[in-house]
């Protein structure tokens, strides 16, 4: 007979695809992976787009901070693509990536400390 009460013991990353923190954490550092790995931002993006509307309020406030870090950083990258032929595109890849950095820390030290993103749907740091 099985005792209803028993949980089987968890696993070394279950849950990481919950709409936790552990989640949003996860993202972040995809996002800071996809620098060596392009498609790790991408698996990132599907995450928060799967967990946003599932998770706690201050939650959904970086699953909206990290899906428009996405995007602005591929308009970014796109624009500077384009300017890439008037030379001065190189250095809008250097301000993205840098842009990008500072947004994912940002998101890190506040998911650490439990707290929401003030204004996610802001294009600043």
């Amino acid at each position: 007979m099985s005792d209803p009460q028993y949980e089987p013991p968890k696993r070394f990353g279950d849950g990481w695809m919950d709409p936790t923190r552990n989640n949003i954490i996860l993202i972040y550092i995809l996002y800071l992976v996809s620098f060596l790995v392009v498609v790790a931002s991408v698996i990132g993006l599907i995450s928060a787009y799967m967990n946003r509307g599932k998770a706690e309020a201050w939650l959904q406030t970086h699953y909206t901070w990290a899906i428009r870090t996405f995007w602005i950083a591929l308009a970014m990258a796109v624009v500077s693509t384009i300017l890439t032929l008037l030379l001065i595109g190189f250095v809008g890849f250097i301000v993205t990536g840098v842009w990008v950095i500072a947004r994912v820390l940002v998101g890190l030290q506040k998911v650490t400390r439990n707290e929401p993103i003030s204004n996610p749907q802001s294009w600043l740091i």
